[in-house]
């Protein structure tokens, strides 16, 4: 068998005379490829705290940076802001309408959330299903196609009579909601300037926060407000959808999307062309991939935090309300006020966190507010009076500050052949696995309980236990951070694909040549892509 050579390079062999059959080859393919793959993993993982160090990139100031963008590019920002804060709001009508629902349905309010769940885990069937569409034909018509699908799926449940006709609804709404993402986060930043890509991730992201604003606006003005009680809301939020879908038809493709589809019909067969490309993006990046899933279950952890039922709550009531009102004997107005001023603290934290981000780099940006989210827990959670109104505001500008930089930091990991699949996949799946939160939230609850001096109601240490939960959540987050790449200014431009040039290069070239060959005046018309495919 073949003898490794320490003294040589790795990967590098001094083969014995007797090792000249094919067992011994495959054998020594196999032992290479092994080192190989240790001294990269080696190479690597020694290279995650060096490349921490902030580059201090040079960034205007922000108004500076918006106006890089042009008329075109602010558009597409809109229709995709548009669309993710209603995609919020639609999900949102059910949790702010459980005690309704249940009553129309003659069915526990565990039930109705169970409508929810059901969102969670077909969103990731959504994300799949458009994610491809949108890579292969073009963001748009997804785009359209997915907010046809909340306009019938919202009007639907509205017109619900029964509790199966309910949960069908809501699991066919879960396709469409996976399915807006990844489009909505490719819409908004693929054209966007390399500079303002940052600001811009953190105000897209936070349309989800704005979103739930105006489903708590919406629900006081619509729910129980007529004689159709709570259906009015659904049929409300089949409305907007219908704008949304003009303003994005009156908008052309993305430029980035134009140049890989011009460069995909120059290799002769698209379809042909997606599908290898599929074939070299899940053989180089399937590794990747798996982190980014990884990745998102602890920021869906994190996120998801502050809205899990407490172990014994009856209703929509979510963890850190039922804190306030419980445990710090806050009136329900004083628990509106706080979330609302929490909500506020997320939408600021996003934008600006997303712009340094900018700055300082996506890896450093969210390692930095994750230590400062944890230290700021405590008072998050066992201050017992109004002063926890501040607390609120700054620990949910740090969760969102590091959610703010996601919809870009995935844009700039994801293969371009298929960056609406990996973004919207990986988002939705990560979303998946943290299902599982108000299982471990409750588990832990329940090992810290207080006095019932309520009656029947059983009270716990809410603070502890968001404490100890998002203590773990930030740990875990900062340690995948530190450890996963950062591709922060990676061009989004088809030139600067590696794996569609793997796969159409040298058939572009080769169409090149010939055009020079025959003096054409423009090899660009040749080869379908010029200097864009090479």
């Amino acid at each position: 068998m073949a003898a490794y050579n320490s003294d040589t390079t790795p990967g590098d062999y001094s083969p014995n005379t007797n090792a000249n059959d094919d067992d011994d080859d495959v054998m020594m393919a196999a032992e290479d490829q092994r080192i190989m793959s240790a001294v990269a993993a080696r190479r690597y993982l020694a290279t995650r705290i060096p490349t921490l160090k902030p580059p201090m990139a040079h960034a205007p100031n922000p108004f500076k940076l918006l106006a890089l963008l042009t008329l075109q590019q602010w558009l597409f920002f809109f229709v995709a802001f548009s669309a993710w804060s209603w995609d919020a709001f639609d999900f949102f009508t059910v949790s702010l309408t459980v005690t309704q629902l249940s009553e129309e349905f003659g069915v526990k309010t565990t039930d109705i959330t169970w409508g929810i769940t059901l969102v969670l885990m077909f969103r990731s069937v959504g994300a799949v299903i458009f994610g491809i569409a949108a890579d292969r034909y073009g963001r748009k018509w997804p785009f359209v196609a997915n907010n046809i699908l909340f306009i019938v799926l919202e009007l639907g449940t509205g017109f619900c009579n029964t509790y199966g006709e309910f949960l069908a609804c809501r699991a066919l709404f879960g396709i469409a909601m996976g399915g807006l993402y990844g489009n909505a986060a490719a819409t908004a930043l693929e054209d966007c300037p390399e500079a303002a890509r940052g600001i811009v991730s953190g105000m897209l992201q936070q349309g989800y926060a704005f979103g739930y604003l105006l489903a708590t606006v919406f629900a006081r003005g619509l729910v129980d407000t007529t004689s159709h009680g709570w259906r009015p809301l659904f049929w409300f939020g089949a409305c907007p959808p219908v704008l949304i879908i003009i303003f994005r038809l009156c908008l052309p493709e993305t430029q980035s999307y134009i140049e890989r589809d011009a460069v995909r019909k120059a290799n002769g067969s698209v379809a042909s062309t997606f599908i290898a490309e599929g074939k070299v993006a899940l053989k180089k990046h399937w590794l990747l991939l798996s982190y980014l899933v990884l990745l998102m279950a602890g920021f869906n952890f994190m996120a998801t935090a502050k809205q899990f039922k407490s172990p014994q709550s009856h209703g929509s009531q979510d963890l850190y309300p039922q804190m306030l009102e419980n445990q710090f004997d806050f009136s329900h107005n004083a628990v509106t006020v706080t979330q609302v001023v929490a909500n506020l603290g997320a939408m600021t934290g996003g934008t600006v966190v997303g712009y340094a981000s900018q700055i300082f780099g996506r890896r450093f940006s969210i390692i930095v507010v994750s230590v400062i989210g944890g230290a700021l827990l405590y008072p998050y959670g066992f201050t017992p009076s109004k002063r926890i109104i501040a607390a609120a505001f700054f620990e949910q500008f740090c969760v969102q500050g590091a959610w703010g930089i996601i919809p870009i930091h995935l844009m700039e990991l994801s293969p371009g052949s298929f960056r609406t699949f990996v973004v919207g996949t990986s988002y939705q799946l990560g979303n998946l696995v943290s299902s599982a939160s108000s299982t471990i939230e409750s588990t832990i609850g329940e090992r810290f309980p207080l006095p019932s001096s309520r009656g029947e109601t059983k009270r716990y240490q809410y603070g502890k236990v968001i404490a100890i939960f998002m203590g773990c959540v930030y740990a875990y987050v900062i340690l995948l951070t530190l450890l996963g790449p950062e591709y922060r200014g990676r061009r989004f431009g088809v030139e600067d694909d590696d794996d569609l040039m793997a796969i159409t290069g040298a058939e572009v070239a080769k169409k090149r040549r010939i055009a020079e060959k025959w003096g054409s005046k423009d090899s660009k018309d040749a080869d379908v892509g010029g200097k864009e495919a090479v």
